[in-house]
């Protein structure tokens, strides 16, 4: 089944409980929680609402990327950034149940992750966005082209999640690299309608009428 995935991003317009519910409203299931200011009370309170609403919907729900917190709250598992917690070191802490992703951005990247158990890979980004900070450098269709022949070459399964400024014109052409699905952020929040637009991109990226094929 091809995923979409969704990560908050708080602006002045929503707050990151809002965002979650337009995403779930939409038919988004798969739902990333980054609230890279915020200190662990704040994101341990809106993460406990979170969870809730997730439970609620029969969706998932993960955190970028406090390890301990995301135990303690119920949440579905971590993404990991390049630069936090190790794979290998995250799953030791959650249980082999939990889901880890962890971010690549290229072959070797893959390859490391793969090799520690990284339940999924968020490739990019595919182009410049303003919702992360120290970009790594742009991966275009050119690169998840890459990751996904590397991926076959030596034999892995990870499913490879693009992401980084996707709009969801862009996503007939990224899911034809033989992606698993992509992630969204800005693309949503910036609409003037958040939850007609993620109707559409799970749309899209089903590649079937009806919202609730993305679950």
């Amino acid at each position: 089944m091809k995923q979409l995935q969704f990560l908050t991003h708080s602006t002045s317009r929503f707050t990151d409980i809002e965002e979650i519910k337009m995403a779930l409203d939409g038919g988004c299931r798969w739902i990333q929680l980054r609230m890279k200011n915020a200190t662990d009370d704040e994101m341990a309170a809106v993460g406990r609402e979170a969870v809730r609403l997730c439970h609620d919907r029969g969706a998932t729900l993960i955190l970028d990327d406090p390890v301990a917190l995301s135990k303690a709250i119920g949440a579905g598992g971590v993404h990991l950034g390049r630069n936090d917690m190790p794979v290998d070191e995250a799953r030791a802490l959650l249980g082999g149940k939990a889901i880890i992703g962890a971010t690549v951005n290229t072959v070797d990247d893959l390859l490391r992750a793969a090799a520690a158990g990284a339940d999924y890979v968020g490739c990019g980004p595919f182009r410049f966005t303003t919702t992360k900070a120290h970009l790594a450098p742009v991966l275009g269709i050119e690169g998840y082209r890459r990751l996904v022949a590397a991926r076959t070459a030596n034999g892995l399964a990870v499913p490879l999640i693009a992401i980084g400024g996707i709009t969801l014109s862009d996503i007939p052409a990224i899911m034809a690299t033989g992606v698993d699905g992509v992630a969204l952020s800005g693309c949503v929040v910036r609409s003037n309608d958040p939850t007609g637009e993620m109707r559409r991109l799970c749309r899209a990226v089903s590649g079937v009428v009806g919202i609730n094929d993305n679950r």
